[in-house]
């Protein structure tokens, strides 16, 4: 297995490799986190929980991705990549086993915390290896193949849960998740290679404290990091309270839920790759911001539907998940190069901090916003689309102020 490591920037053969267990790893993340959203009537129902109860289970994951994404922060160069991935992804494993077999509310939201932990820096190593490997020419058409986990996520990992939680109750997705990723790891284990090459740039003993500070002081890590800050909130002021909307709001069957996502997750494997290559052609910036003013309608078009009939409701989301999803393509692309690579994963690290924390407020937020009707109807869920939509506008304002230095 010695041959396969390296401690140097990989091989073209290695890159594909790299990049394709990238996007295998990031697809289990992403279904763990995203399940939670479409899991919603079923998780109300079965663990007798309101919207606001709902709400700090999500955010429970993002605030623990946000703590341990900090304390990452002072050791995540420190580490050959691999080593790092091993050892996030087997405690992702673990938070996700628990979630599998939790009795309750109280137990599943710990076990959520603990999935949290690791899964949140997960996906900053998956971005800080991009960072690595990937020259800047070819950066964001890496960036849209890994993030079209998403849509992997949308088309096969949402319905298959939604299948599950359907047949058996909301255990099973977990336990599906659990199984699928230990079958990830093994292949981690043997085919990802050792990649220090992060840290040939950067002194053993370099002060933490002191690069937090170059951070601190640096505008353009000031902007980048603000720009996660008001994108995430444009996200999840709304994002994980629509399957519930469409249910109670609607009139939606929670059976035909899967069928939003699957669509929306296969047109967005076509739209996000594509979105990347733009960013590498255009200008990310450029392109964020057309993406983002486009956003702006199926944003707020998705808090306010009447009641619906299937066939017009898969139209409304998948345009939804189109525009969403090619917002976070130029815009993370944008975000990684702000930095010089040896404070990448550092600096990753942090934005991911933000960017939890950012959910975790945006989350709780929307909570406290939305009332529950007696019958389970979502009300004010109009007033998160207006939120979301301003900090839509005020996103594409700071992007003009980030600079790509890599």
């Amino acid at each position: 297995m010695s041959s396969q490591h390296t401690t140097t920037a990989p091989a073209h053969a290695d890159e594909k490799w790299i990049v394709f267990l990238l996007a295998i790893i990031n697809f289990t993340h992403i279904v763990d986190f995203v399940m939670m959203a479409p899991l919603n009537p079923f998780l109300k129902e079965a663990l007798s929980i309101n919207s606001s109860e709902f709400g700090i289970l999500v955010s429970s994951y993002t605030f623990s991705a946000a703590v341990a994404g900090f304390i990452a922060f002072f050791k995540f160069d420190a580490y050959d990549r691999r080593n790092a991935l091993l050892f996030l992804y087997a405690g992702f494993i673990l938070g996700n086993l628990l979630c599998a077999v939790a009795p309750g509310y109280k137990f599943f939201l710990l076990s959520r915390i603990l999935a949290g932990a690791f899964g949140g820096v997960l996906g900053v190593l998956v971005f800080s290896v991009i960072g690595d490997i990937i020259p800047p020419a070819r950066r964001g058409k890496t960036t849209g193949i890994v993030m079209a986990a998403f849509s992997a996520a949308s088309v096969l990992g949402i319905p298959i849960g939604l299948i599950l939680a359907k047949s058996f109750d909301f255990h099973a997705p977990f336990i599906f998740l659990t199984a699928l990723s230990v079958i990830v790891y093994v292949f981690i284990w043997i085919k990802f290679p050792s990649l220090t090459v992060h840290r040939t740039h950067a002194s053993k003993d370099q002060d933490r404290k002191q690069l937090l500070h170059s951070f601190a002081t640096n505008a353009n890590v000031r902007y980048a990091l603000l720009l996660t800050f008001c994108l995430m909130v444009a996200g999840f002021t709304v994002v994980p309270f629509i399957s519930d909307y469409l249910v109670f709001n609607v009139g939606l069957d929670k059976e035909n839920l899967l069928y939003t996502y699957f669509f929306g997750g296969l047109a967005t494997a076509v739209s996000g790759p594509l979105v990347g290559k733009l960013a590498d052609i255009y200008g990310k910036q450029k392109v964020f911001v057309v993406a983002a003013l486009i956003s702006v309608i199926p944003i707020y078009m998705m808090t306010v539907l009447p009641p619906l009939s299937l066939w017009f409701v898969i139209p409304c989301t998948t345009v939804f998940f189109i525009c969403f999803g090619s917002r976070f393509v130029p815009a993370m692309t944008l975000v990684t190069s702000a930095v010089n690579p040896r404070e990448r994963g550092s600096f990753m690290s942090i934005n991911s901090t933000v960017q939890q924390f950012a959910s975790s407020i945006a989350v709780v937020l929307s909570g406290i916003i939305i009332f529950n009707t007696p019958d389970g109807r979502m009300e004010y869920f109009w007033v998160c689309g207006i939120v979301a939509v301003c900090f839509t506008f005020l996103s594409i304002a700071i992007s003009y102020q980030v600079k790509e230095v890599s």
